[in-house]
């Protein structure tokens, strides 16, 4: 396969991902900003959510309030945003046009349905309790393409590179859902592990999809700990960083066996599984959280420049 059309796909993936991410961090901030009760709140739990998603310097540039509306325009709309809901959109229909002939009609439709009805939609009509009716539907749209795309692609090198993407972006969403709140959003450091609030626990598991199945892995309340350890190192959690990790290595694993070779990029692939494979969450926390956080997400991002050097991406 070309370089161009490996990355090409690669990039696919991880853009309807990163739209239906920044989906669920602008939802999380949103209530967060509903439920605060000090002043001063609704504009930091904003800026927060802006801050996990490092997109913080680029809405203060513009020169706006942090508010529901400016922020909520900003996130979906925003097209001065690279990782806007939209911006995202556009991007991953651009990739997939691209690469038309190694993607499925089944993925093609759904994504240009997808932007199709986005592009109808006016920013004024979608203010307040309609937010979040569209940040769902952005969700929705996303599962579509990843149900159209492992119900239907060949499990070729194509596939491969789509995986690939797909769990970087997951991964790398994952981990900054979790250190907003353990890090961002609380004042100090010996807060962290303490009884927090069950109400913004809840908004997390929510924004990874991992409400439900938290009641059912454990019983008791939400407790900070077991929560960290739900989206860290659960195997059967499909957004935690283990889960997210195999499924990389194993893409990877594969990609060597189509093309007969390993490359730098399946050491540095291993290397991330045995982070979060090799370790507790006694020696998570006594590492720091956030600092265990922030060097996942730098290994993360180097998956994905390894992976460009080794396959041709330019």
């Amino acid at each position: 396969m070309l370089g161009r059309t490996a990355q090409n796909l690669f990039w696919l993936s991880r853009y309807v991902e990163r739209a239906e991410n920044m989906a669920r961090l602008l939802e999380v901030g949103y209530k967060m900003s509903l439920t605060s009760r000090r002043e001063g709140g609704e504009a930091e739990h904003l800026i927060s959510m802006m801050q996990a998603a490092e997109v913080d310097e680029a809405f203060e540039a513009t020169g706006r309030i942090a508010d529901v509306d400016t922020v909520a325009h900003f996130m979906v709309f925003d097209e001065g945003n690279p990782s806007s809901v939209k911006s995202c959109l556009m991007a991953a229909r651009t990739n997939a046009r691209s690469v038309r002939t190694a993607i499925t009609i089944d993925m093609w439709q759904s994504l240009n349905a997808a932007w199709l009805e986005f592009s109808q939609i006016k920013p004024r009509d979608v203010r307040g309790a309609k937010l979040l009716g569209l940040l769902q539907w952005v969700r929705q749209r996303s599962h579509e393409f990843r149900g159209a795309l492992l119900g239907t692609i060949l499990r070729n090198d194509g596939y491969a590179f789509s995986q690939a993407g797909n769990f970087v972006e997951r991964a790398d969403n994952t981990a900054r859902i979790l250190d907003m709140k353990y890090f961002v959003l609380l004042p100090r450091a010996d807060l962290v592990g303490g009884d927090l609030d069950i109400q913004q626990w809840t908004l997390i598991l929510r924004a990874a999809s991992a409400h439900r199945s938290y009641r059912h892995v454990y019983h008791d309340r939400y407790k900070a700990r077991n929560i960290a350890d739900f989206l860290i190192l659960r195997p059967e959690m499909p957004r935690s960083l283990v889960f997210c990790a195999r499924m990389l290595n194993q893409t990877l694993e594969s990609l060597a066996d189509i093309y007969g070779k390993r490359l730098d990029c399946h050491d540095v692939v291993a290397d991330l599984c045995a982070m979060v494979e090799n370790t507790t969450m006694d020696e998570v926390f006594g590492k720091g959280l956030h600092e265990f956080l922030t060097e996942f997400v730098a290994r993360n991002n180097r998956v994905t420049e390894c992976l460009s050097e080794s396959y041709n991406f330019y």
